[in-house]
């Protein structure tokens, strides 16, 4: 079943999302006047991808022609995994559904067997950083006591196997050395924020635009929580210029060419959206016009700046680009992250 899984992954990314040949129909905005698009979330609600999310529906719909109402669906399970099989086997086809899923599916994908996998016409946001951060009374708050060998584990949240905060502290362990201990099985970014708060875990992998939006007074002086290190940075976040990138810690070539390839789906597909295929050409042209016009709108930007969610868009080409690039990652690798995916993805 979950070889199934990524098959389906692999399949939905090979095929050109928002993209399908052209056929005759009634007019763009005709056929969604009166009607309502499903905004499909591969996560819970309250999340960094939630917000996203409903940022994005608020605004999208006066673009559209027709001006459809446009409605989330959350379908947290899997690391999104669920939300990117519904969208390619169930959902419909016709342009009234799209989603938003995890950035390494198209990592899945390549792992999966499909060294060929291509996204269509997708978009996506990125000048994110993916950081880890642990509370005030950690047993290590700097990389140097996080890195001791011998030394206490960061005790890090995470929703479970196969998400991306179970996978990222593997590689941070595997790579640069630091002390890990996993506590998975949290359904929800903000369940984990609550776990951090009580002092059930120390930290966890976070997104920053989403701490930013929902606990932005962890990032105050005072406040006493560490970021550690950022992962999916080639450079340093412009707000975090005193934390290192995970690729300045990296101790050797090897590790850092680990590093470089795992975070290549975080550079650019942050927040990936995309529809099911064969959605009829004019209609997929119509959503990816309403995507870049609403990423124009200084409502929607102002409305991003006061959530504390950063806005870079990044079209199919630099999509495609990135899938180029790690399929061209060395043996060494590629075998890592088949393992590593493997593990609990079927691989």
């Amino acid at each position: 079943m979950r070889r199934d899984c990524v098959t389906i992954v692999a399949a939905l990314l090979v095929t050109a999302l928002f993209c399908s040949p052209t056929h005759a129909q009634t007019s763009v905005e005709d056929f969604y006047r009166g009607k309502q698009i499903n905004l499909v979330v591969g996560y819970g609600p309250g999340g960094g991808y939630d917000i996203v999310a409903r940022l994005l529906a608020r605004n999208l719909s006066r673009y559209i022609p027709g001006n459809p109402a446009i409605v989330v669906q959350n379908m947290p399970g899997a690391g999104s995994l669920r939300a990117v099989n519904y969208l390619y086997a169930v959902a419909p086809k016709d342009g009234t559904a799209f989603g938003l899923f995890g950035s390494d599916m198209a990592m899945l994908a390549l792992i999966g067997g499909n060294p060929n996998a291509q996204l269509g016409s997708s978009s996506s946001f990125v000048n994110d950083a993916f950081i880890l951060m642990v509370r005030p009374d950690a047993q290590a708050k700097s990389i140097a006591e996080a890195r001791r060998p011998g030394g206490p584990p960061l005790v890090l949240a995470g929703t479970g196997e196969g998400a991306r905060d179970g996978d990222v502290p593997k590689i941070l362990r595997d790579t640069l050395g630091i002390n890990v201990k996993q506590v998975l099985g949290y359904p929800d970014t903000p369940s984990i924020f609550l776990a951090v708060e009580r002092g059930e875990v120390e930290g966890r992998t976070f997104d920053f635009s989403s701490v930013k939006a929902a606990k932005p007074h962890w990032l105050r002086p005072d406040a006493g929580f560490h970021v550690l290190l950022q992962f999916a940075r080639v450079t340093r976040h412009p707000e975090l210029p005193q934390v290192p990138t995970a690729r300045e810690l990296a101790p050797s070539d090897a590790a850092r060419a680990l590093i470089e390839v795992a975070e290549t789906p975080l550079l650019t597909m942050a927040r990936p959206f995309a529809a099911p295929p064969d959605v009829p050409a004019d209609r997929a042209a119509a959503l990816r016009a309403a995507f870049a016009a609403a990423h124009r709108d200084a409502q929607f930007l102002a409305e991003a700046e006061k959530l504390g969610v950063d806005i870079s868009p990044v079209g199919a080409d630099d999509i495609v680009g990135s899938i180029d690039r790690m399929s061209r990652a060395s043996p060494d690798v590629v075998g890592y992250m088949r393992k590593l995916l493997g593990a609990h993805k079927g691989g």
